[in-house]
Order: C-alpha cells, then sequence, then structure tokens
C-alpha cells in the first residue's frame, strides 16, 4: 500500500505491520511453525499474543547491559493472526479476532514508536 492511500488507522497499522515483516521474515516463520505446533498438540483456537510472547522467548538476547535486544511491536500482532488464518484458510477461526477500533479512526501522522522512544531505566534501582 502506497502511504498516500491510507485511509484509516488500521490501513496505517498494517503497512507498519507489513514493513516490519518485509524487514524480519524469521517472525513470521516462527509465527507458522509455534502455531502448528498448537494446533498439532490439540488446539482448536489459540492465542496469537502467546504467540508473539512465544517468539520474543525464543529469540530474545540480553546486549552488554542487560537490555532485550529484540523488539516487536504488540500492534503488528492482529495482523500477523489475520494473515495466517488468510494464508491457510483450513484454520479460519484458530485466532479469535475482534473488530478492530482502528478501522473507524483515521490515520495519523505519527511515526511508530520504537524502544529508543522508551529511556532505558535500571529496574534493579527500583527494587534495592
Amino acid at each position: 500500500m502506497l502511504n498516500d492511500e491510507i485511509k484509516t488507522r488500521r490501513d496505517q497499522l498494517e503497512e507498519q505491520a507489513a514493513d516490519f515483516h518485509k524487514r524480519n521474515p524469521e517472525v513470521w516463520t516462527l509465527f507458522c511453525r509455534f502455531t502448528f505446533e498448537a494446533i498439532k498438540r490439540g488446539f482448536r483456537s489459540y492465542s496469537g499474543q502467546a504467540i508473539f510472547e512465544r517468539i520474543r522467548w525464543e529469540t530474545d538476547t540480553a546486549d552488554d547491559e542487560g537490555r532485550s535486544t529484540f523488539k516487536i511491536n504488540n500492534n503488528h500482532m492482529p495482523f500477523y493472526s489475520r494473515w495466517f488464518m488468510m494464508i491457510y484458510p483450513e484454520y479460519d477461526g484458530f485466532f479469535r479476532v475482534r473488530r478492530l477500533t482502528s478501522d473507524d479512526s483515521p490515520a495519523i501522522n505519527l511515526p511508530e514508536l520504537t524502544p529508543d522512544d522508551f529511556p532505558y531505566t535500571d529496574w534493579r534501582n527500583d527494587y534495592r
């Protein structure tokens, strides 16, 4: 989708998810792998958020200062779930999806937030 075609906030969020996917195709590979594992374990429905959290668990490492090195925006999860069910229609309904409120919201001209927008603080200082 071209930026000038963006009409709603949903369009904007889905474009950001698609851009993330292009830069991080391994996330899609893991999303499918972990979803098929859930299906093989007998689940008839499952949480896309749980799949995202497993991807985080399986791929994240700490940098020299103990900070997470890999980030996945939660805004992308609804689109990964929907994309999975579109590509594998035999599993339509596996992820329970809600109507996106962003369908009714106009696009906004703000960039996607990144980890740089949230300065790291040492949580240990809060518990000493």
